[in-house]
């Protein structure tokens, strides 16, 4: 029976916008979907550091929304 389970990275650009990137995994492959662009790549190895650079590279959008903001 073929699993099929979902993740994603989510990142945010300078101007607030999230931009989110999925991680299919069916089996050992895995195909990585950037919902604001439609980009698509198979990786088998690092899909989720390769989902990071796309949003980098591709939308400027490096902030992590699960890292807590900068105190006083």
């Amino acid at each position: 029976m073929l699993q099929i389970n979902t993740s994603k990275v989510s990142r945010w650009d300078q101007h607030g916008r999230e931009h989110v990137v999925r991680v299919q995994r069916a089996g050992v492959q895995r195909t990585i979907r950037c919902d604001t662009c439609g980009w698509r790549k198979g990786a088998q190895f690092l899909p989720w550091l390769k989902a990071e650079e796309h949003l980098a590279e591709a939308h400027q959008a490096t902030v992590d929304p699960t890292e807590a903001p900068p105190g006083p």
